[in-house]
């Protein structure tokens, strides 16, 4: 499933809006019902009012009805960042599936992409 996802991901990229940077990233996660959502990077001029591709495909979940705990497994073409893994651990990703700087396909929990994290109380 991790490599379909990823494969799927780098497909998408190819939609990702980034005119300053150039650095395409797609992600795609898998419900567990079945349903898949689509995500890539949005830039803005101003910079740090971008998006990255993880918050785009989970935002586009909730959108579509999905809750935390929903997504089973989430393909990126790049490893996260601190921020997205925080959104990962949050939304409870059980399997992530990311491409590494040597261009090698890591898999992760979202928990072990952010060790000692914490919650908020519900």
């Amino acid at each position: 499933m991790s490599k379909e996802l990823y494969d799927r991901a780098v497909t998408v990229s190819q939609r990702a809006y980034a005119p300053y940077s150039n650095y395409l990233v797609g992600a795609v996660a898998l419900a567990r019902d079945g349903r898949v959502f689509e995500g890539v990077n949005v830039e803005n001029a101003a910079y740090p009012l971008g998006v990255c591709a993880e918050r785009s495909v989970l935002s586009r979940a909730v959108v579509e009805g999905a809750r935390p705990g929903d997504i089973e497994a989430v393909g990126i073409t790049a490893s996260p960042c601190g921020g997205c893994r925080q959104w990962l651990y949050e939304w409870r990703i059980g399997e992530v599936s990311y491409s590494r700087a040597d261009g090698s396909i890591a898999q992760a929990t979202a928990a072990e992409l952010l060790p000692d994290s914490w919650d908020l109380p519900a």
